[in-house]
């Protein structure tokens, strides 16, 4: 049976990213990368708010019902969600005008897992991807193009990791009481052979990977040995991060964008850029609050 997503919100979002709910407020938070604002979405999809920042924001951990902790293009920034205030945590690449954060996810143990990559996503790759963790921060890989469909199992010893161009999804071993790699990385799924490339990704209650897929038109569930579980299909063609949400987590909101379309595929795909949301059969697995 095919499942298509249905537009919830027409957000023109040149790249919207980073969808997480928020279980305390009921509200979807998810980001228009280059436009540098935050959105607040009902599951509704009514927009409760949003915020326009004077610097890239592509990701975000949360506090507590009041409070988020924002990656920036410069490094990890507490935000108030009342006022506005900022406040550094912690300096990310801010010497580095090269470079922005992408992909992040919070791990069960708390440790927030931070991607960064090149803003113009031609140069080389001078990604990274960091680990920060009680006031700590930890390099964890280098020399990275596009980190994305950064995830974890729901008991915390696997995380799931995929530098997009190489069309692999990786996976390596994690303690859960502290997200650090224990082991090596190793092939989770090979999407070469399938739809576009692998974007941002979630694990649902059942430990099944969702992966959006940039260019190819929808949300693909791995099961948990790699192979293709099933397919949602999205009517617009770069398809960016899906998040579960809704009362029961059983609604998978998915970000799309709509830059570098051409005028004709912008034509064809008037609400790229949307948000879409889908009911789904399972339930998602609640955020974990940053240790911060």
């Amino acid at each position: 049976m095919t499942q298509t997503a249905k537009l919830l919100l027409d957000s023109q979002c040149a790249l919207g990213e980073g969808p997480i709910w928020h279980a305390g407020r009921q509200q979807l938070f998810f980001f228009d990368i280059n436009e540098q604002t935050l959105f607040a979405v009902t599951a509704a999809g009514e927009i409760a708010d949003s915020w326009l920042f004077n610097e890239i924001v592509a990701a975000a951990a949360i506090v507590d019902d009041h409070t988020l902790v924002l990656a920036t293009e410069t490094g990890l920034k507490q935000f108030d969600l009342a006022t506005g205030g900022m406040n550094r945590i912690n300096e990310i690449e801010a010497d580095n005008a090269l470079t922005r954060t992408n992909d992040s996810r919070v791990h069960p143990s708390g440790a927030f897992w931070i991607g960064t990559m090149t803003k113009s996503e031609t140069e080389a790759p001078i990604g990274s991807v960091y680990h920060y963790r009680n006031g700590t921060l930890t390099t964890l890989k280098s020399g990275i193009k596009i980190p994305n469909a950064t995830c974890f199992s729901p008991d915390g010893s696997i995380a799931y990791w995929s530098d997009t161009p190489t069309k692999k999804i990786m996976q390596c071993p994690t303690d859960p009481a502290t997200g650090l790699p224990t082991g090596d990385w190793t092939l989770f799924a090979d999407v070469s052979d399938h739809r576009g490339y692998p974007d941002g990704a979630v694990v649902d209650s059942e430990g099944y990977l969702w992966n959006a897929r940039w260019g190819g038109s929808c949300v693909v569930r791995h099961a948990p040995d790699g192979s293709i579980d099933r397919v949602i299909e999205v009517p617009v063609s770069q398809v960016t991060c899906p998040a579960f949400g809704g009362p029961d987590l059983k609604t998978l909101f998915i970000t799309t964008a709509n830059k570098n379309l051409s005028a004709e595929q912008l034509a064809a795909e008037k609400v790229a850029g949307g948000l879409f949301a889908i009911a789904v059969d399972v339930a998602g697995l609640p955020e974990t609050p940053i240790a911060l």
